[in-house]
């Protein structure tokens, strides 16, 4: 496999996949295509703002802060998208503030919706 490549990142619920090369986090990819659609902060995997859910594929994670991602929620596959490299194509669960699932209801009619 290139070390280069792009792998595709799909967020339930939105019918744009994202590129991202195994180097980038998923979150910088995911606002490269504007389709960062849940709030950041520290961008250092210390304020566990970015957590997601990778529901399938590869990964893996820079530090993380563990009050933020327990043990028993990264074996379930949550993560913060500012530490998310992939390993191969992902398919992600976002959440939004109030940590309820982002649904394409809530993304609108084509998937493009903006999330606070």
């Amino acid at each position: 496999m290139a070390s280069n490549a792009d792998f595709q990142i799909a967020i339930e619920g939105v019918r744009e996949k994202i590129p991202c090369p195994r180097d980038r986090s998923v979150l910088v990819a995911m606002e490269a295509r504007g389709l960062a659609r849940i709030p950041v902060g520290c961008r250092g995997g210390g304020c566990g703002i970015c957590k997601i859910r990778v529901v399938s594929g590869d990964y893996r994670t820079g530090r993380m802060a563990a009050c933020h991602v327990t043990e028993e929620e990264r074996r379930q596959g949550y993560v913060l998208a500012c530490r998310l490299y992939p390993n191969s194509d992902l398919i992600i669960r976002l959440r939004t503030k109030n940590r309820g699932v982002i649904t394409p209801a809530l993304l609108g009619k084509h998937g493009t919706g903006n999330v606070s």
